[in-house]
């Protein structure tokens, strides 16, 4: 009698997965975080499968249950898919729950109030910044970085000023084999984005030009209540209306505030697990 084999699903599972955990688990994390990156703009199933590496079947299945759950929505048609209001409810929970963004935003209006540019909170998450925060100038309408959106890091003055607060390994884990492209100015380039990060940790701040939006000149300074840094503050100023004076200005402020923050917050983050991974 032949020997019995093994369980062809459970043996094959951790190659099935680029992540470990529970298959469905990982395909669901992985749908909504697709659906999630195209904002507004609605997908079909095929672009699905083929962004994701999914089973026609199983992406019916995964969508149709989303669906009767509030996390994805349809269009008329049924066959454009996006982002459902329940996502919303949860990641305004996030927000809600975070201890130390409530003891941020009120900086953020101050430098709003003084200097009249738009201010982003943001955060490192892996290889990109989340913005958690945004204070818009009024001088102008357009809505450059909204809460939520995630960029990559190394293409943003916010995530540029902490991977300057990692060294070695602890920088590399936060950055892709391909660092992509975001406008024409992006750095593209291992060295000249290390030379960059090198700049930004003598001088105290960060920058970037145009690198992740064009016509846009963008400084930050991260916020070290947290060691390495976690959190940043950026201006985002518009090349056209951007002197030499008024850059000194900026970063002058910044820097000034990104103290402040820290000096006020760093007592009550002492010891907090809450940025542990």
């Amino acid at each position: 009698m032949a020997a019995p084999q093994a369980d062809p699903p459970e043996a094959s599972a951790p190659s099935t997965t680029s992540r470990s955990g529970v298959k469905s688990a990982v395909r669901t994390v992985e749908l909504l975080e697709f659906l999630a990156a195209r904002q507004d703009r609605p997908t079909s199933i095929r672009e699905i499968c083929e962004a994701l590496g999914m089973p026609r079947s199983s992406a019916h299945a995964l969508l149709r249950t989303l669906m009767a759950q509030g996390w994805v929505r349809a269009d008329g048609s049924g066959t454009l898919y996006g982002i459902g209001i329940r996502a919303l409810l949860v990641g305004t929970s996030y927000l809600d729950s975070d201890p130390y963004l409530p003891m941020i935003t009120p900086f953020l209006d101050e430098l709003r109030h003084d200097l009249d540019e738009t201010f982003h909170l943001g955060r490192l998450d892996d290889g990109d910044v989340v913005y958690l925060a945004t204070r818009e100038s009024r001088q102008y309408q357009r809505v450059t970085n909204r809460v939520g959106r995630r960029l990559p890091a190394h293409a943003t003055a916010l995530g540029k000023a902490l991977l300057a607060d990692r060294f070695g390994a602890e920088r590399d884990a936060h950055l892709p084999d391909v660092l992509r492209s975001v406008t024409p100015k992006t750095l593209t380039d291992r060295a000249g984005l290390q030379e960059s990060l090198e700049n930004a940790l003598v001088r105290g701040y960060a920058t970037d030009d145009e690198e992740n939006t064009v016509g846009t000149r963008c400084f930050a300074v991260a916020l070290r209540y947290t060691r390495p840094a976690q959190d940043a503050i950026s201006a985002s100023v518009p090349i056209a209306r951007l002197t030499p004076a008024r850059e000194r200005e900026i970063v002058e402020a910044l820097c000034a505030v990104g103290d402040k923050v820290t000096r006020v917050l760093r007592p009550v983050a002492n010891g907090d697990k809450w940025f542990s991974a």
